[in-house]
């Protein structure tokens, strides 16, 4: 076999090898981010939570301050109910007093309703940091895992890329930026078997002289159709012999 071929069909060997990592770097970032995006909402939903119980209680406080005003306004109602002359200031007095007292009894049930729904949040709040708490923790360990087997594939990869290195510092440049100019758009396709004559790149059929090229393998012989680099495979190769 040519050397320069063989050279080639080593590489490309080697780069669908690398090529092999990403779909697997990329399903363990899925594993990470999916979990880590199940902690975020968690985390989102126990804000939310305790900012509408901070809210409720502000309610609450300002339901109080007016309770203290109201309680106060009573009490001068009473005062002036003393002092008093006539049967029209009487009237006035009375329904300042009926209003103010209406007041106050809204403000002390919207005080115990609001109470309520700051009970049943703390509840729930309690309940979501719990489960937050088991989020954190697998996301965790998926991290881990995930840590483990892209320390393990960078490990390959290092081996794959000094081994690549090692041939590409014994290629012809000019057979090398060939085949990388063919990768660029073929991708781990640039060198392909020929099988049942046919290109394994296309699938398309080669002419009986390409396939004979291609069987003596004394040159680098590219498929007429798409221009992949072609080789035998040994198998093939004892077939036809």
């Amino acid at each position: 076999m040519n050397k320069h071929l063989d050279e080639l069909i080593r590489l490309s060997s080697i780069d669908r090898e690398l090529d092999t990592f990403t779909p697997q770097i990329e399903a363990e970032e899925k594993k990470v981010a999916k979990e880590r995006k199940k902690v975020e909402a968690a985390r989102e939903e126990i804000e939310e939570l305790k900012k509408q119980i901070e809210e409720n209680r502000d309610k609450i406080a300002t339901y109080e301050e007016q309770i203290t005003a109201l309680s106060q306004q009573l009490q001068d109602i009473q005062r002036k109910g003393a002092e008093i002359s006539t049967e029209k200031e009487m009237k006035a007095l009375q329904i300042e007093e009926e209003i103010a007292k209406e007041k106050l009894t809204f403000a002390n049930e919207e005080i115990e309703r609001l109470s309520k729904v700051i009970e049943t949040k703390e509840a729930l709040l309690a309940e979501k940091e719990e489960a937050l708490k088991t989020l954190e923790e697998a996301l965790a360990k998926v991290e881990e895992e995930a840590k483990g087997v892209l320390a393990g594939i960078e490990k390959e990869k290092e081996d794959l890329y000094r081994r690549r290195d090692a041939i590409i510092r014994e290629m012809d440049q000019k057979v090398l930026s060939f085949y990388e100019k063919i990768r660029k758009w073929a991708g781990n396709t640039a060198v392909v078997p020929v099988r049942k004559q046919a290109c394994y790149g296309c699938y398309l059929k080669i002419s009986d002289k390409t396939y004979s090229d291609v069987i003596r393998a004394e040159e680098i012989v590219a498929c007429p159709h798409c221009g992949r680099i072609l080789y035998m495979e040994e198998t093939e190769t004892a077939q036809e012999a």
